[in-house]
């Protein structure tokens, strides 16, 4: 039973974990370095933002964050709902990983099952929530689109090539995000 269960959370935690990197990790690598200008009379700040001072001279990683803010920002006004249900996606990604391990220890501890039982489960939960959090990828990924779309129109970013920069550093940044933070363990 406990080999069934490792078997099929390994599939797609090693997808996850590729996807992350792929997707993710290496293109911030190679474009987040790159440092790009935008216009600062069309670069409004992110949301919750109150410094008085912005550069507009900084890393595509960084201007890629704050569109993904923005285009978040946005999307949750235009569509709370679907905003909201990705954003507790994300929550279940983040707690169930922990509070799987913390039951887990305890079934351990009271001898119900073995410990590589106990290993499978916590797997299994990862497992889980990656899967979920990989499937309700596409509307975030959608609204950071039009965000990209909405930038490239305003002419944020005078170089064509630092906004390919941003726009893909932000794309990354979701793939980066969307899984549970116990990935980013095994992954720097």
């Amino acid at each position: 039973m406990w080999k069934i269960l490792l078997t099929v959370s390994l599939i797609p935690l090693a997808f996850s974990i590729i996807a992350r990197w792929w997707f993710g990790l290496r293109v911030l690598a190679d474009e987040g370095q790159r440092l790009c200008r935008c216009d600062l009379e069309v670069w409004l700040p992110e949301p919750g933002d109150d410094a008085v001072i912005h550069r507009a001279e900084a890393p595509a990683a960084e201007f890629g964050r704050q569109l993904r803010l923005k285009a978040l920002a946005a999307w949750a006004e235009r569509d709370p709902k679907s905003a909201t249900a990705r954003e507790n996606n994300r929550r279940f990604g983040m707690a169930v990983p922990p509070l799987s391990g913390i039951v887990a220890v305890m079934a351990v501890l009271v001898a119900k099952i073995p410990i590589m039982g106990a290993a499978v489960v916590v797997l299994t939960a990862t497992a889980l929530s990656c899967a979920l959090g990989l499937l309700s990828l596409g509307p975030e990924l959608q609204a950071i689109a039009l965000a990209v779309r909405q930038a490239r129109e305003r002419r944020t970013f005078p170089n064509g090539d630092d906004h390919d920069a941003v726009a893909r550093s932000a794309i990354a940044h979701a793939w980066k995000e969307t899984l549970p933070p116990v990935i980013a363990l095994f992954q720097r």
